[in-house]
């Protein structure tokens, strides 16, 4: 029988190691900035694609009409998102979770650097790139952090909040300077730069190995047995591409018509076989509460992933964004939700610890997450019914809507991390890491969907129609809480 990355146990006491950022194991630091590099690049160039993508040609853009471009990007970012689940399950199978956030930072650096190239197949080969790469590192970097940990260990949440912190320092980063790159210099050089920032996050990586040596290790298995892994995970997401391009781009009228019908049937397929084959008894509980939780995960992001699309047009074409008499970058706007979770992760890691065994459960927080996150486009939905003379909102108005998705993206996404942790089987913690993703994946894929609706005409009935599914998501979480407490055991 292998044994998996999860199945080694640290060599080091977890709990004696306090020497990293404020009391928590070294290898938290060395994981901060690698993920705080990585986002970097990610952010910067998500901060650039709607835009660059509906500029007019003249601009240097692809002249994209919204509906087109929000269509390619909502596949992307959700393709993002869906690679982790092979990535995860590579992780497990070959490469262990510290190779694999390797191999897939270096594979997201060439796909930023293919943008770079001003030509229609490098921007499109660098998407692709990107997205493998992204599919390699993400789950196994916060699989990592969940490793450094012992499944007591009271630090675990707030561990998981100093990681988002530096998550999103570099998400704070890289609107500034690759949007006004991208916007005020060229857009191409805006994505080089995401690829440089990328590389210094690799090279981080490298030289702070030791402090992770002790977890993250590759399967114990046979060379004939890495080869077949190997070509299985290469296959998986070959499949996972295909199928998105597929359903996207290439697949009859009315497939493509009806993808998110088709990609919940692929999930409802997804859940019938790990329940019904896959899972051991005892593992089909834990399981369900992480399921369960998928759900109303998938709404938040529907809903939170609007940043980078509806919102990001409304900053360029219905936001005043003037400032000492210059027009600032709209991709600046990116930047203001991480702003507020550099601010606030800190204090909710302090508040969740001084609560204790009090904090709220996990469902809990998820509740309250979709509520703040539902609010926050009714905020939206207001400003559009109060545009200027010139047709454009104040810059308060998306600073008050960032604000309540910071409050629920802080009660739902380290959260969400941490609780996927706990609850999965030691033998499944890359491939639940992915399926926390997954969540991520479908929300970002519906975002797309919603975001193609944008129009000067439509404003104030699509965020009032956005802002529903949220808010009435919340309520029904409270009502099933006690009931996903059963399914957890233990587990908070």
């Amino acid at each position: 029988m292998s044994t998996t990355t999860a199945d080694l146990t640290p060599t080091t006491d977890s709990t004696a190691d306090r020497s990293g950022i404020g009391g928590h194991p070294r290898g938290l630091t060395t994981l901060f900035f690698t993920e705080m590099w990585e986002r970097f690049s990610y952010y910067g160039m998500r901060a650039l694609l709607i835009l660059f993508m509906t500029t007019p040609i003249a601009q240097g853009g692809f002249g994209y009409d919204n509906a087109k471009a929000a269509g390619i990007y909502g596949a992307y970012v959700g393709s993002v998102y869906l690679m982790s689940i092979p990535g995860g399950w590579i992780a497990d199978n070959v490469f262990g979770t510290r190779r694999a956030v390797f191999v897939g930072g270096v594979i997201i650096a060439l796909g930023h650097f293919s943008m770079a190239v001003p030509t229609q197949w490098s921007f499109f080969l660098g998407l692709i790139l990107i997205v493998f790469g992204t599919g390699l590192l993400k789950p196994n970097v916060s699989a990592i952090v969940g490793d450094l940990y012992s499944a007591d260990d009271q630090r675990r949440d707030a561990g998981f909040s100093i990681f988002y912190m530096g998550i999103n320092l570099g998400a704070f980063l890289a609107p500034l300077i690759c949007g006004y790159i991208g916007e005020k210099v060229n857009w191409h050089y805006g994505f080089g730069l995401a690829g440089i920032f990328m590389s210094l996050g690799l090279v981080q990586y490298v030289l702070m190995q030791k402090t992770i040596a002790h977890v993250g290790h590759p399967p114990a298995l046979s060379s004939q047995q890495k080869i077949r892994n190997s070509i299985v995970g290469i296959v998986f997401m070959a499949a996972i591409a295909f199928a998105v391009i597929f359903l996207y781009f290439i697949g009859p009228e009315i497939i493509r018509e009806n993808k998110v019908y088709v990609m919940l049937g692929g999930l409802l397929l997804l859940l019938a076989w790990l329940f019904g084959w896959y899972l051991k008894p005892e593992e089909k509980k834990p399981v369900a509460a992480i399921v369960m939780l998928f759900f109303f995960s998938v709404v938040f992001w529907a809903v939170f992933e609007q940043a980078g699309s509806s919102f990001n047009l409304f900053a360029r074409d219905f936001t005043n964004r003037q400032a000492f008499g210059n027009e600032f970058p709209a991709s600046w706007y990116q930047s203001v939700n991480s702003m507020y979770l550099i601010a606030f992760a800190p204090v909710f890691a302090w508040f969740w610890i001084k609560l204790g065994d009090k904090q709220p459960s996990s469902p809990a927080k998820f509740s309250i997450a979709l509520l703040f996150v539902g609010v926050g486009v009714l905020l939206l939905a207001l400003a559009s019914m109060t545009l200027g003379a010139d047709g454009k909102a104040g810059p308060w108005w998306l600073m008050g809507v960032y604000l309540c998705h910071t409050i629920g993206e802080l009660c739902l996404s380290p959260v969400g991390l941490s609780t996927t942790t706990k609850l999965a089987p030691a033998r499944l913690s890359g491939l639940m890491m992915g399926v926390w993703f997954l969540s991520i994946s479908f929300g970002n894929f519906f975002a797309g969907e919603v975001a193609g609706n944008f129009s000067k005409d439509a404003l104030v009935g699509l965020f009032s129609k956005v802002s529903i599914g949220p808010l009435v998501a919340g309520i029904l979480l409270i009502a099933l809480t006690p009931f996903i407490r059963k399914l957890m055991g233990k587990v908070k």
